[in-house]
């Protein structure tokens, strides 16, 4: 097991969802702490709303690239490029894993299979490491030095 893959095992074992464990990951890489964003993520858990609509990975990979490129105050725009970073990692993502659904890419119906199905805790890994990996690619590619917002 890599360290990437270590960290991420040691995040979920503290309870995290996916969507919080990459920006958790993003934020410790700046050796930052933000609560207050990782429980807005809680809602993002196990698909948008425990749907298990949109993969929580896929929304935490595109909000790390929203703490690079996204606007955050009433003065400023969302700097160039964002908007073609999230394209290609959606893009990316959907064609990496074959679906943008939970559902779909672990089989997990509901809150209840999420709690008692351990079979997805590999899944998950595998994407959440593809996918924080492709999220650091895309941000280098365009300019940005990831573990650096300054």
């Amino acid at each position: 097991m890599d360290d990437t893959a270590f960290k991420m095992f040691k995040l979920f074992n503290g309870g995290y969802c996916c969507t919080q464990i990459m920006l958790k990951m993003a934020l410790d890489e700046e050796e930052k702490e933000n609560e207050d964003l990782l429980r807005a993520l809680n809602g993002f858990c196990i698909g948008i709303g425990s749907t298990p609509k949109i993969c929580g990975v896929l929304t935490g990979g595109i909000a790390i690239l929203g703490l690079y490129a996204g606007k955050g105050n009433s003065i400023e725009y969302p700097k160039q490029g964002y908007s073609r970073m999230v394209d290609e990692f959606t893009e990316w993502f959907e064609s990496e894993f074959g679906s943008t659904e939970c559902s779909d890419l672990i089989g997990v119906i509901s809150v209840t299979d999420w709690n008692t199905n351990q079979e997805y805790v590999l899944k998950c890994g595998n994407i959440l490491i593809k996918s924080y990996e492709k999220v650091q690619e895309i941000l280098g590619n365009h300019g940005f030095e990831f573990g650096s917002r300054e």
